[in-house]
């Protein structure tokens, strides 16, 4: 059984708690609206083949979240700056999102500790640079970003 099968609820705790305690956010509900928000503004800039291939390096419940809903015969947009895109993930659940200016950022941060990133910045680079930089994350210690449940 996959490691991320069989302690998805620790894996997403954990998860849930870095994004949380980086957007400044009271509750899980609102952790997890800003986190549905991300990957909908993620996801809807790529094909199927390259969703599931993001997917695939995902934890299992994050893995859930971001396919949940998607209509895969969309065409892809365009990606475009990170306020535009932030402003477009405000937009997810308008009256029940909080998600604050630093969204995509701490998504990514909190992701990175959360998997292999060898596995996604693999993906990534297949996906292509915009893929790359929406998942980029500035930090002064590369150990800041290591995986938080092995």
């Amino acid at each position: 059984m996959p490691w991320t099968y069989r302690h998805a609820s620790r894996e997403f705790r954990a998860f849930l708690d870095d994004v949380k305690e980086l957007m400044s956010l009271e509750s899980d509900n609102m952790a997890y609206t800003a986190v549905d928000a991300v990957f909908q503004v993620f996801r809807r800039r790529l094909t199927a083949q390259q969703g599931l291939d993001f997917a695939s390096v995902l934890p299992s419940i994050p893995r859930a979240i971001f396919v949940k809903d998607w209509i895969v015969e969309n065409p892809p947009t365009p990606f475009t700056d990170r306020t535009t895109m932030t402003a477009e993930a405000k937009k997810v659940r308008v009256h029940h999102n909080l998600t604050p200016d630093n969204a995509i950022e701490a998504t990514a941060w909190a992701l990175r500790r959360s998997l292999d990133q060898r596995d996604l910045d693999r993906v990534l680079e297949r996906i292509g640079p915009d893929a790359q930089s929406f998942w980029h994350v500035e930090v002064t210690n590369p150990d800041e970003l290591a995986q938080r449940i092995v």
